[in-house]
């Protein structure tokens, strides 16, 4: 497997496991596990974080709930990070009641509704290896080693804030929050919604994984061991050393603003977007991760490249596929037909109603629901509300990630799912069986 497609695949679908001694790729963290084994994660360029797009007023991937993610996320901090003279991760198990019981405390309030949404959170943490949740037990991701250790003071001191939820437990007269943040503990580096990318090749980061377990009651020696982070070489070292400080800056800030901005940005706020030598240093560091810069109208955003996209195409399953297709046709094959949609656009205004895709899918409401969560947790489609009707879904943000090609190759799924006996989709096989491709 070559860098770019382990980065395209650790973007795709989370972490990478690595074998006994197996080191991780350049620009990657190895997290190793007390076995020998270890799990790859991508290494922010510079030292930056997702945070830095807080300066330019950029708006990342939206996380569902992303305040009470932020909150169950605290919480399971604070019970799994035991030690708080030692590294945050891989930390202790918890027990799912006791992480429950701290978000109880955390917030003030034991309803159902609460603790439903807090479930819900956990889900979405473990699904984006934030933590993993297995039989009961909580434990950190391994996405927590990636916190710089600079930011670890200022979590040790979110901690100490915090209720434990034990009983008799004193909770802080004002709950804890950081400067810039209105909804919540939110962790001191980047959190839940610092990471976003797109699965499948088509759209959207739905980061899967996770660590194996740390074994409970581990010895001193094996915790010692399965703490250890260490850093691989530095994939743009040779690209940034040409350049001054400033300059270094802005290219950074560009490469990261265009890998997690939920919608395009646009080249007058990032002077390397503007500047055709730096946007080439730019489209370099994407290269060697898989990736390509997309250009709109003085807008860009980053993608999969074509030939990596094709690969890490497995990594939606069939049904989300499924439904996502069903939404696509609704929201946007059928209004660009009424001449309501340009042709040009995955955008849509129109969302398909759920009472359709539930008519139209043979999926049980529960594994329709299931696929639901997982594309919106994706980035592949969005849930809306239409006046007072109950709405629906439309694409989302990820669509804005699709190169040129990838967008004809869409297209023509759309039509062959829309209208497969139409003589456009006759076309369409014809053509890809006389480029040698199944159709």
């Amino acid at each position: 497997m070559t860098p770019e497609l382990m980065h395209a695949r650790a973007r795709s679908a989370g972490p990478l496991p690595l074998g006994p001694g197996e080191p991780a790729p350049a620009g990657m963290l190895r997290a190793g596990l007390g076995d020998g084994t270890g799990t790859a994660l991508p290494a922010w360029p510079d030292g930056a974080t997702p945070s830095l797009l807080e300066e330019y007023q950029v708006a990342p991937v939206a996380v569902e709930r992303s305040g009470e993610t932020r909150r169950v996320l605290a919480a399971a901090l604070r019970c799994c990070w035991t030690d708080l003279a030692a590294d945050p991760w891989p930390g202790s198990p918890a027990p799912v009641d006791e992480v429950l019981a701290a978000y109880r405390a955390l917030i003030g309030r034991g309803d159902d509704l609460m603790r439903n949404w807090a479930v819900g959170a956990l889900r979405r943490l473990h699904d984006s290896a934030w933590l993993t949740v297995e039989a009961g037990v909580v434990r950190l991701g391994p996405r927590c080693a990636s916190w710089p250790a600079e930011s670890h003071a200022q979590l040790r001191e979110l901690l100490r804030r915090l209720p434990s939820g034990a009983e008799g437990a004193v909770r802080p007269v004002v709950l804890p929050v950081l400067a810039g943040d209105g909804e919540g503990a939110r962790e001191a580096a980047d959190g839940p919604d610092g990471d976003a990318g797109e699965p499948g090749g088509v759209a959207a980061d739905a980061t899967a994984g996770g660590l194996g377990e740390v074994a409970a009651g581990a010895a001193a020696g094996e915790v010692a061991a399965a703490s250890e982070v260490t850093a691989a070489a530095d994939l743009d070292a040779d690209l940034l050393e040409a350049f001054d400080e400033r300059r270094r800056a802005e290219i950074v800030a560009a490469f990261m603003a265009v890998e997690h901005a939920a919608e395009p940005v646009h080249e007058a706020r990032f002077p390397a977007l503007r500047d055709p030598a730096p946007r080439r240093t730019v489209a370099e560091m994407l290269r060697r991760r898989g990736r390509v810069l997309v250009q709109g109208r003085e807008t860009w955003i980053s993608g999969y490249a074509d030939e990596v996209g094709a690969a890490v195409s497995g990594t939606v399953g069939e049904a989300e596929r499924a439904v996502l297709t069903l939404v696509l046709v609704h929201s946007v094959a059928i209004p660009r037909a009424e001449g309501v949609l340009p042709a040009d656009s995955w955008l849509s205004p129109f969302p398909a109603p759920v009472e359709e895709l539930r008519r139209h899918t043979r999926l049980p409401v529960g594994a329709l629901d299931a696929a639901l969560r997982t594309l919106r947790h994706a980035g592949l489609v969005t849930q809306v509300k239409a006046g007072e009707e109950a709405g629906g879904y439309v694409p989302g943000p990820q669509f804005h990630r699709l190169t040129p090609a990838a967008r004809r190759r869409l297209q023509e799924e759309l039509i062959l799912a829309a209208g497969p006996h139409t003589p456009l989709a006759t076309a369409i096989r014809a053509n890809r069986r006389g480029r040698g491709t199944q159709g």
